[in-house]
């Protein structure tokens, strides 16, 4: 059962400190994201120093958006940290079969490191699944594969949740699925607003693992219903960005609505 009149108020108070190893285009509105939720960001991408902010780190997020080899091998080292300190570690797969180099590396990534979440769009799940699907660049593209079987196959293989985010968001842990509607097409419009969530959701484990499939949909329903709220103030793309920190730094555990979630399926073995 979801702590939803808890979790928000625990992350406040408890400010976990999220390591985003992240993208040159997003590292700005990912840390006045997470500071305006209540957690503190750090951004250490050096080799040198990856595994050490890991571990003092309440969770490890690593994002593949700009990638270089060296940023590579400091992912590495830095989840195997967070890892080894008992952290949760996120993969956000930012165009993971755009490229070569980008499939390459995240079949690196998946055999070097267990992640605790794999948050990413349609397109993105679906590259990591093997499925069919038409790839834009970084964006969702279009498919006709079944996303919700692609994450449930992309969680049981690497024994990780796997949230796939879009007009309505899943969350599955192989076998559980809870869908989440909500948010607004404003949302859409903002560069490094999956980013963003991303990074939340690694703030939202840090606060609460205890029941991680339900820390995650938590996090997701506060996040749609904050683009929800910000959209009703905003003109255009300009305002929403700012209104969205806004609703980010306001938002209550009371804004989140039962009919948010979607249970689908729970599937006891």
């Amino acid at each position: 059962m979801m702590r939803r009149q808890t979790i928000l108020k625990e992350l406040r108070q408890a400010n976990p400190l999220v390591h985003c190893i992240t993208n040159i285009v997003v590292a700005n509105f990912q840390a006045n994201g997470l500071l305006a939720l209540g957690a503190s960001p750090i951004m250490a991408d050096s080799l040198e120093e990856a595994a050490d902010v890991a571990a003092l780190s309440s969770c490890t997020l690593l994002n593949i958006g700009t990638l270089n080899p060296l940023t590579v091998d400091a992912m590495i080292a830095a989840g195997k940290s967070a890892s080894a300190n008992g952290r949760p570690l996120i993969l956000d797969p930012v165009g993971a079969g755009a490229t070569a180099f980008r499939k390459q590396t995240i079949v690196h990534l998946l055999d070097s490191l267990d992640f605790t979440l794999i948050r990413g769009n349609a397109g993105e799940i679906a590259a990591i699944a093997g499925v069919a699907w038409q790839a834009k660049g970084v964006d969702v593209g279009s498919g006709d594969a079944d996303i919700t079987d692609a994450a449930k196959q992309v969680a049981r293989q690497n024994s990780c949740l796997v949230a796939v985010t879009g007009e309505t968001d899943i969350v599955t842990d192989g076998e559980r699925v809870i869908r989440i509607s909500g948010g607004h097409e404003l949302m859409s419009l903002i560069t490094g607003s999956g980013c963003l969530l991303s990074a939340v959701a690694g703030a939202f484990l840090a606060t609460d693992s205890s029941d991680a499939l339900h820390s995650v949909a938590e996090c997701l329903a506060s996040y749609k219903k904050s683009g929800e709220i910000a959209a009703e103030q905003s003109f255009g793309p300009g305002d929403f960005s700012m209104n969205f920190l806004n609703t980010l730094h306001s938002i209550e555990a009371q804004d989140v609505t039962d009919d948010q979630f979607h249970y689908v399926q729970e599937v006891h073995s």
